[in-house]
């Protein structure tokens, strides 16, 4: 017996309103939540920053774009500049390089590799701020083990290296105290705390890999681990670069545990050191100066989410689901 199937009977105007009105009542509150906790700070925040206000006066004036004329000339934030991107630059690629092959030597380990993810990921568990200090310790200049342990290595096999032989001859840097290598240290400290973190969402994104894709691939003449890998791997592993690209980005944008541990008064020596969120903290928090601390936290804004969006066109146009 043939079944009709009877039309669909039209919902009254009324009935749409209540329900429009009960979708908008439960939302309501996570949305006023969302404007009041993310949006009105950001809102202030833009307005103060044309203003030259301090915590504590009773007035302010209107100084239009006069602070972020200052974030442009002014040498000292030049340097600030110059040492986020240097940051940015060297700890996000390798710290993605790094996660991404520690997931696939992993991976490939099977139940043993669980030894090797606990002690990749130790570094993301612990406060990066007590790690810091740790490191501080480290890379003391006499008492450390850093220079005590090459040191200890000197001899002939150094003397190629010109860095280590003049190391040997007249002793090693102050890590610490260097404005050469300040930068360079707080990139190690960034990349060593943070490629675990990568290497967990790399071996997620493994785990939904097909294994007939591979097979297939073999069939079609991908013998060896480095085609399997550019045809197959990488491909699928499209949408976790993605995730994990932006993730990176955002964190290495907010360094500032290791830069506050290890200079607390001037970011580094010669302000080698004076990433963007620092300065912040200086110039609103320590100098109360409101005024250009917001100016820097929107030109922090800015820079985040133009750097995304740009990521994400040009990664998500090769991306394979």
């Amino acid at each position: 017996m043939a079944v009709i199937d009877s039309p669909a009977i039209p919902r009254k105007p009324a009935q749409v309103n209540r329900q429009a009105r009960t979708a908008w009542g439960l939302a309501g509150p996570a949305l006023a939540l969302m404007f009041l906790i993310l949006l009105v700070p950001v809102l202030v925040a833009g307005v103060l920053s044309f203003s030259n206000y301090s915590l504590g006066n009773s007035g302010f004036d209107w100084v239009g774009v006069q602070n972020y004329e200052r974030l442009f000339t002014r040498s000292t934030y030049e340097k600030m500049f110059i040492a986020t991107f240097t940051y940015v630059v060297t700890a996000v690629p390798i710290s993605v390089g790094l996660g991404l092959g520690a997931a696939l030597l992993v991976h490939s380990l099977g139940r043993i590799g669980d030894i090797y993810k606990t002690v990749y990921f130790l570094p993301v568990m612990a406060t990066l701020l007590a790690m810091a200090i740790a490191w501080e310790f480290m890379l003391h200049p006499t008492i450390g083990m850093v220079n005590r342990t090459l040191e200890m290595a000197c001899g002939t096999w150094f003397e190629v290296i010109p860095f280590l032989a003049n190391g040997c001859a007249d002793g090693f840097p102050l890590w610490l105290g260097d404005r050469d290598y300040a930068i360079w240290v707080v990139c190690f400290i960034g990349i060593w705390q943070g490629f675990g973190f990568n290497m967990v969402l790399y071996l997620a994104g493994l785990t939904s890999v097909h294994r007939e894709l591979y097979h297939a691939a073999e069939m079609d003449g991908a013998k060896s681990a480095w085609e399997r890998f550019r045809l197959v791997t990488w491909p699928a592993l499209g949408p976790t670069t993605v995730f994990v690209v932006t993730i990176s980005c955002i964190r290495a944008f907010q360094v500032f545990d290791t830069i506050e541990a290890f200079w607390p008064q001037g970011g580094g020596p010669n302000k080698s050191a004076y990433v963007m969120m620092f300065a912040i903290f200086e110039k609103g928090i320590q100098q109360n100066l409101i005024g250009i601390g917001s100016a820097i936290t929107m030109l922090f804004l800015l820079f985040v989410m133009f750097l995304t969006l740009i990521q994400r066109w040009l990664v998500e146009r090769k991306v394979h689901y």
